[in-house]
């Protein structure tokens, strides 16, 4: 089965309608594009040899790529909102976690957890591979390399679903429900070859997906060089210790990163305005935390004296600015 048909049997399988790449329907624009340019005749008449249009087509850049780029939007968007929900969820306790299976009508199970996982998760795969096959045909009837400095351009305005820092933390929930088990005994699954791997000392989360799509994302902070301790993902999609970006933003752990200035940049990536949409990796800090057991004591040991003292200089600062010393 070709997987255009493949991805509208799926799309259209869902319970509810979700923004999804229109892939029919940009593979018509291409379609349209080579086949007007195939029918150009020359001057004699005779048929022009012209198998694709041009690198720079003004008819196919000016409705694939603003179609394309709003489709990728609106599925980032929703794959974040639902995985937020879900991860929200399974980390709430008491009272809350009962006020958000009422507000959000979820199902309060480990089964239903598990499913929605799933169904997020192959969301994101289904909608990631059709993104990556559609520029594929971009650059094939183009013969240009269009479609892959899209990609990177949709990368760099946090469009690629494969970089959302919630793909992250539900690759992490995954091993986290894998190593606790449910009641039954059975090993429950999101992903098939997910797992947390030390290659020299260094952590990864290493995941094969199908159509081989494989990701491999590293756990060492690049400020401190250790296994990231109370991990974040800023906007950009590096993860470092939440106090070694509070450093690198020049704020204080007391103040938070929503402080840091827009000018702030990433240590890695330089890009600038990255740390207001900061997000807090609970799951992925659970799993650290089981994993490198000593490590993790250490480190909080430390970070619990780091804390107190900037949180000791904040309030001595506020008392001085309050009596106008």
């Amino acid at each position: 089965m070709k997987f255009c048909k493949k991805y509208q049997e799926y799309m259209q399988g869902q319970e509810k309608k979700l923004p999804e790449v229109g892939f029919k329907k940009l593979k018509k624009i291409l379609k349209k594009c080579r086949r007007d340019f195939q029918s150009k005749k020359d001057i004699n008449g005779v048929l022009d040899h012209i198998q694709t249009c041009p690198q720079h087509c003004s008819v196919c850049d000016g409705t694939f790529f603003p179609s394309l780029l709003q489709e990728m939007s609106d599925v980032v968007g929703c794959f974040n909102e639902r995985a937020q929900k879900l991860l929200q969820l399974h980390l709430a306790s008491g009272f809350r976690k009962y006020f958000i299976w009422f507000k959000g009508k979820l199902q309060g199970s480990h089964v239903a957890l598990i499913q929605e996982g799933k169904d997020l998760v192959n969301y994101a795969l289904m909608n990631a591979i059709a993104i990556r096959k559609i520029l594929k045909k971009y650059d094939k009837v183009h013969y240009s390399k269009q479609g892959q400095a899209f990609r990177s351009q949709a990368q760099s305005m946090h469009m690629e679903i494969l970089q959302s820092p919630w793909l992250c933390e539900l690759m992490a929930f995954h091993i986290n429900l894998r190593e606790t088990k449910d009641k039954s005994g059975k090993t429950p699954a999101l992903f098939e070859g997910c797992y947390l791997v030390f290659n020299d000392g260094k952590p990864f989360l290493s995941c094969e997906l199908f159509d081989s799509v494989k990701l491999d994302i590293d756990l060492t902070c690049s400020i401190c060089l250790d296994t990231v301790f109370d991990p974040v993902s800023l906007t950009c999609g590096h993860i470092f210790c939440y106090m070694c970006a509070c450093s690198a933003a020049s704020v204080s752990t007391v103040d938070g990163l929503k402080a840091a200035e827009p000018k702030e940049k990433c240590p890695l990536c330089r890009e600038a305005g990255v740390y207001e949409g900061a997000v807090h990796l609970d799951e992925l800090s659970i799993l650290l935390k089981r994993s490198c057991h000593e490590y993790w004591e250490q480190r909080q040991q430390t970070e619990r004296v780091e804390r107190v003292r900037q949180a000791k200089e904040h309030w001595e600062s506020q008392c001085r600015a309050f009596v106008g010393v």
